[in-house]
């Protein structure tokens, strides 16, 4: 069995993937740690090109290649490389994440520190340092009023519902961290099960989580530890959230597996509901007061996919 095994999703992302992995060369014990690399069906010469890299940088016995023969999303990607390597902790890494020096020890000292956190997640940085918001509440159909209504006074009175937590420069107990870069034990994995294939992307960490957590396991985050995000750059799928554009379907499926599968059907309509009545304030705001929009275009009709 392995201490480590380090998994990288890539899809048309070699470049960035490979950048991953020479942070992490210098960090990891290659007597007992690992890398898998898997390439969710990304076409092209990607797999070559890692190949034929990796090769020069003299890890090829040092990293696995896994080529999926289909991009069945991230949850499907990850679990075909736990699968491929035992190891006792598992590091889920966006291939858009660069590991700060010493980043590896301390999550694995934060790992000792906590034995009964499940997941144990870093300091999510830009390269500039500026941290970024990584640690949650779950998602609960009441704050769907908070991001549709876009409002100070609404976010305000709703606040216990509110998603996104405050930055902290202390270790702390999230409900839910970012899966962009974690940490998680084995004995996760053989007490709940793999990540839900279910969801192609989005809601995957949130809904893994709270299965952890219903197990007793706890989520740490350990801000020692400092990981740079190129945020948006694994997928564009920021871009479009930032700009208002219209979201792909597999975004609203995730969210509505989400609710049901946590909320049931009638959690799911309030959800819609709590989202509805949020969006008829900031239309209206957009309206009367020439707000700019707050929500992203087609969502009034795309909230009810399934």
């Amino acid at each position: 069995m392995k201490r480590l095994c380090v998994i990288i999703i890539n899809y048309k992302t070699p470049g960035l993937t490979l950048d991953c992995i020479q942070t992490l060369r210098g960090q990891l014990d290659w007597n007992k740690d690992h890398i898998v690399v898997v390439d969710n069906n990304s076409g092209g010469d990607d797999i070559q090109e890692l190949s034929a890299c990796i090769a020069r940088e003299g890890l090829a016995e040092l990293v696995t290649f896994v080529a999926s023969p289909d991009n069945n999303g991230f949850s499907a990607g990850n679990n075909l490389g736990i699968n491929k390597v035992d190891a006792g902790f598992y590091l889920l890494a966006n291939a858009d994440t660069l590991f700060r020096p010493g980043a590896i020890n301390s999550l694995l000292e934060a790992a000792g520190k906590y034995p009964r956190a499940g997941l144990i997640s870093p300091r999510l940085e830009w390269p500039d340092g500026e941290p970024q918001i990584s640690c949650f509440r779950f998602h609960s159909p009441v704050c769907e009023i908070i991001g549709s209504a876009g409002t100070g006074i609404i976010t305000k009175i709703f606040k216990k519902y509110e998603v996104p937590l405050p930055l902290s420069n202390q270790p702390s107990r999230p409900e839910w961290t970012s899966f962009a870069c974690v940490v998680v034990r084995k004995e996760v994995f053989d007490t709940i099960g793999l990540l839900d294939e279910g969801y192609f992307m989005y809601f995957e960490d949130v809904d893994f989580c709270r299965r952890a957590a219903s197990a007793g396991f706890s989520i740490v985050n350990w801000p020692e530890a400092h990981v740079v995000h190129l945020r948006g750059q694994s997928s564009g799928l920021k871009k479009t959230q930032r700009e208002k554009k219209r979201l792909p379907a597999y975004y609203y499926r995730s969210r509505a597996r989400y609710y049901n599968k946590f909320y049931g059907k009638q959690g799911r309509l309030l959800a819609n509901s709590s989202w509805l009545a949020g969006r008829s304030i900031s239309f209206l705001r957009e309206r009367l007061m020439g707000k700019s929009r707050t929500v992203p275009e087609h969502s009034f009709f795309d909230i009810w996919i399934q």
